[in-house]
């Protein structure tokens, strides 16, 4: 009888890890944030096609003082891919065959780990595909970057600083998720600044209000404008004659949608006048119509002579977590893929057969 019911039970367990959730018994994903492991094989890594995807994914990170690649790659041979890469945690699969018309991006979750990403880029021919990356190639780093970021972001709501949040509340009625490691604060007139307050590696939040007038507010000229007047106000360099500003000189903007909102995004390079300091910022400005008024994120990073991309990504995974006063629950925060890549369901036992 005893035996009946273990037969039972698993059963039951198999079932349910069948129809449930697929992540059940899915292990977890290795490899490091911003690595992306790429399934081809040596010939075809070596033609067009391979150096059109390499030069994409080694491009540099835009608004960092040095040059820092946008992606770490790991490479394998098709008959090479078991189970160890399976569950890297970024994957691109090519898929060439003449049953294409044309060369697409497409992406699914999960397959083999979790969380997992898995790119395929289907074409008719690699001429097709090269030509393809070569006009698009932003796109998978576009896109990779964001399913990167989407991860810290899931992180930063399981854990956050509480007291940071209740701080940005006290002070401007919104609420957003920093990392934990940022501690000391500073207050000001319609001005909040957190820091890690490390020698090195020292990561920066910073928030501040300013009235909304009309569209010409988002013009680069006046947010550097803005910037600097609120900077020289409330960061001080240690003497006087000291304080932070933009190098206007390397600086960015773009329009960008958060949760189907209008927000700019800059970026670029901020210096302490009269002193060496200096680093890399990430500024989201966005209205509070209710309070008619733009409000600022900002992450800013000092970390001389050290890679700074990890550090000003996550500080910029935590500027889409800004949440205004009007929005009572914060919907799910999903930083959408950019361009035509579209989703679908991968069959797995095609894949499983594949490699």
């Amino acid at each position: 009888m005893r035996n009946v019911i273990t037969f039972l039970a698993c059963c039951l367990i198999f079932v349910l890890s069948s129809c449930g959730d697929k992540t059940i018994f899915t292990p977890t994903s290795s490899g490091r944030p911003y690595e992306v492991l790429i399934v081809m094989s040596n010939t075809m890594w070596d033609r067009p096609i391979g150096q059109a995807l390499f030069t994409a994914l080694d491009s540099d990170v835009p608004g960092l003082p040095q040059s820092e690649r946008s992606f770490r790659i790991t490479k394998v041979d098709p008959k090479h891919f078991n189970q160890t890469f399976k569950i890297f945690r970024n994957i691109i699969i090519t898929d060439i065959a003449p049953i294409y018309t044309q060369t697409k991006l497409k992406y699914t979750r999960d397959v083999y780990a979790s969380p997992q990403m898995i790119m395929t880029i289907q074409g008719p021919s690699e001429e097709d595909a090269a030509q393809y990356l070569q006009q698009y190639g932003q796109q998978v780093v576009d896109f990779f970057t964001k399913v990167e970021m989407n991860r810290q972001i899931k992180e930063l709501k399981k854990k956050h600083n509480i007291v940071a949040s209740q701080l940005v509340d006290s002070i401007f009625g919104c609420d957003i998720w920093i990392p934990t490691d940022l501690q000391s604060h500073k207050k000001g007139k319609n001005f909040l600044w957190i820091s890690t307050n490390r020698v090195n590696a020292d990561l920066n939040f910073v928030m501040y209000t300013y009235p909304y007038k009309d569209k010409r507010t988002f013009t680069l000229d006046y947010f550097i404008h803005k910037r600097d007047s609120v900077m020289q106000v409330n960061i001080p360099g240690e003497r006087d004659g000291m304080y932070m500003e933009t190098d206007s000189a390397h600086v960015s903007s773009k329009n960008i949608s958060i949760r189907g909102k209008y927000a700019q995004d800059v970026r670029g390079l901020w210096d302490v006048k009269n002193d060496i300091m200096g680093g890399p910022f990430v500024s989201h400005a966005v209205v509070d119509e209710v309070n008619g008024r733009v409000v600022v994120v900002e992450g800013f990073v000092y970390s001389p002579d050290k890679l700074k991309r990890n550090y000003m990504r996550l500080m910029e995974a935590a500027l889409y977590t800004l949440k205004l006063p009007q929005e009572q629950e914060l919907p799910e925060i999903v930083i959408e893929a950019p361009g035509d890549i579209q989703e679908e369901e991968i069959d797995t036992v095609a894949l499983q057969k594949k490699f």
